[in-house]
């Protein structure tokens, strides 16, 4: 089962997450495991498209502009090309900038590295991403829509809530008492 260090953190003050773990194992909650849920999105920002175009050479293909804020090199948007179809200009997305390593998936088991590109002859500076590229869900659909809300340049990690740890516990059958957050932080 996991448990989420925030979510503890709602219920009782929290020692450092090693400590915390150190202790639920002393009480007889064998943690399997530390998993941060940010992994592999450091260099993954909210971006919104101001502009898109059809790729001159792709059919299936669009040229895209999009605001990253101060995560710009040089101010201005980004060029981006895109394969999916699901959004409108003025939308926020997810964009993995040059230099970002995503999550392992499915598909690409050891993750995948962003860098400038060039399709078909068109300079790419990023990627737009879906859920799944993310390593948030299945859900490869199309881009993952952010909220309208969001400022451009915000690291998605926060935009998402996911800077958190999730503790794999090993929860034997006669503790039932701990099957839940607020069972877990009692016992802390």
């Amino acid at each position: 089962m996991r448990i989420s260090l925030n979510w503890l953190d709602d219920h009782i003050a929290l020692p450092p997450p090693d400590e915390t773990a150190r202790r639920l194992t002393a009480g007889g909650l064998e943690i399997e495991g530390i998993h941060p849920l940010h992994q592999g999105l450091d260099h993954v920002v909210v971006g919104q498209i101001v502009s898109s175009e059809q790729h001159p050479n792709a059919d299936k293909l669009s040229v895209t502009r999009v605001d990253v804020g101060a995560r710009s090199p040089d101010g201005k948007p980004l060029q981006i090309v895109c394969g999916a179809k699901n959004y409108k200009v003025g939308d926020k997305v997810p964009v993995a900038l040059m230099g970002a390593k995503l999550p392992p998936t499915e598909k690409a088991p050891n993750g995948v590295e962003i860098k400038q590109g060039n399709l078909r002859g068109v300079d790419s500076f990023g990627m737009l991403c879906s859920a799944r590229e993310l390593g948030l869900s299945e859900d490869a659909a199309g881009l993952y829509i952010l909220d309208p809300k969001l400022q451009p340049g915000l690291s998605i990690a926060g935009a998402l809530h996911l800077a958190d740890i999730a503790f794999e516990v090993n929860v034997t059958p006669n503790r039932s008492d701990a099957l839940s957050h607020r069972g877990v932080a009692r016992d802390l």
